[in-house]
């Protein structure tokens, strides 16, 4: 797990929402008709609103997932926004102001937005939260006691034992007791009160150590219980909690995905990336999240992350074509420290600039959300691959795209099942010429990419 969490508690417990049901149909992968998520992790919130209106949007975004929008620890570093000491939104990315004009004006660009939400626990320690709030460890005055936190007080070691996992404190957090009915409605009135403001899904974070269902108690709860979900429920062999007891409520991301994939680009070959996705044993890609990296695993080192160059954008490429699971592009800064904060405590003021890494804009992967909104749906066609690192591949009718992972350049005549006619080249803005019989020839040079898809004509 992750050295510390990231999330969302925030809200009096007065201000809990009680809306009784059942959890109704989970969402499969975001609803609509644009499945990318931004993930613009440690940005304000008046940074992500003035991304959603500049950049969102007219790429083709269909969600941007914000970091916790809670009352939180005081200090620099970027975990204490994991650490959340009341329900109230004043953190260090902004104000509930800031955060309600930051749905407003995402939706008004076509964006809806998903919150990273951490409600397996509260913060350890004690003081003053970055909104006033005073706390200790298992009182949080206001909202939870001792008697709302599970009575195991040891960090959890074990994971082939459940109990432990879901009832023990993770790296030391107080770990709430989501099977007490008051924890369940303080939580659900949290989320009901950022559905109230327009948020429009939720990323459950270490819902591992919460049971399925308990979530699922929660979710029962909701204003809208049909909300989309996605859960961090991290893969382990032979583990006693499996990422698959969570599909029911919702989307849970396939963090095998993510390793393998940093293998595969490294030390294998893509060529073994024919039968990606359930075809390696991952969950169903109707209810899979799947990403290069996110902010823990850049951090320690399990996945590709930018400092990998040419290969992380390649990975990128590659995941926002091939039609498995519902795919999030980390956006974050430049470290070297891995508790290092945000730059300007979050004001992005400029991408590429104070170390904003901005990933979700660079040209390569930017270009390739479009690809994916106008192919999807679209099997796999016309595979190729050269027994190493250059694949080439197909979705119906709609795109051809081929990726060159080796050292050299590579020149070769592609077979798509595209209608003839002149494309895009939209990783390198150059024209491409396909015949009557969907045939077209190209050189790739060393690390770089090209994808085609019918819409994009000129360049």
């Amino acid at each position: 797990m992750a050295r510390t969490l990231p999330g969302a508690l925030a809200l009096a417990a007065a201000a809990a929402v009680l809306i009784p049901g059942t959890a109704g149909t989970a969402q499969a992968s975001p609803p609509g008709t644009k499945d990318v998520t931004a993930v613009m992790f440690e940005w304000k919130y008046s940074s992500v609103a003035a991304e959603c209106t500049n950049r969102l949007g007219p790429a083709g975004y269909g969600y941007v997932q914000v970091s916790p929008p809670a009352e939180h620890i005081q200090g620099s570093q970027w975990w204490t926004s994991y650490q959340p000491v009341s329900y109230r939104i004043a953190g260090r990315l902004g104000d509930a102001t800031a955060f309600k004009n930051m749905i407003n004006t995402c939706h008004s660009a076509g964006v809806k937005v998903v919150v990273d939400t951490v409600i397996n626990h509260m913060a350890a320690g004690n003081g003053t939260g970055t909104g006033g709030s005073s706390y200790t460890k298992y009182n949080y005055p206001g909202l939870y006691s001792s008697y709302d936190f599970d009575n195991c007080t040891a960090q959890i070691t074990n994971y082939q034992d459940r109990w432990h996992v879901q009832n023990c404190e993770l790296v030391g957090l107080a770990d709430l007791d989501t099977g007490e009915d008051y924890v369940r409605s303080a939580i659900a009135g949290y989320m009901n009160t950022l559905l109230s403001y327009g948020v429009d899904g939720f990323r459950i974070d270490a819902a591992k150590h919460i049971a399925a269902a308990d979530l699922a108690n929660i979710k029962s709860r909701l204003s809208n219980p049909s909300v989309y979900w996605k859960q961090e429920a991290i893969y382990g062999a032979g583990e006693a909690v499996q990422p698959t007891e969570y599909t029911g409520n919702g989307d849970v991301q396939e963090f095998r995905y993510a390793y393998d994939l940093k293998r595969v680009f490294n030390n294998e070959n893509l060529a073994y990336l024919k039968n990606y996705g359930e075809g390696w044993g991952y969950m169903s890609s109707s209810v899979a999240g799947v990403f290069v990296d996110n902010h823990d695993t850049e951090r320690n080192g399990s996945t590709l992350n930018y400092k990998d160059g040419a290969t992380y954008t390649l990975a990128n490429v590659f995941m926002l074509a091939w039609p498995y699971g519902a795919p999030d592009i980390n956006s974050g800064y430049e470290f070297s420290d891995i508790d290092a904060g945000p730059p300007n405590a979050g004001q992005v003021g400029a991408c590429w600039q104070d170390g904003w890494k901005c990933q979700h804009a660079w040209p390569e992967i930017q270009r390739m959300v479009a690809f994916r909104n106008a192919t999807r749906g679209e099997s796999v066609t016309n595979w190729w691959d050269n027994g190493g690192d250059a694949i080439a591949f197909g979705r119906g009718s709609k795109g051809y795209v081929a990726i060159n992972h080796e050292s050299s350049s590579l020149t070769r005549t592609y077979q798509t099942s595209l209608p003839a006619g002149t494309y895009c080249n939209v990783q390198n803005n150059t024209p491409v010429t396909v015949n009557a019989g969907g045939q077209f020839t190209a050189t790739l040079g060393a690390n770089t990419a090209l994808a085609l898809y019918t819409g994009k004509s000129s360049c």
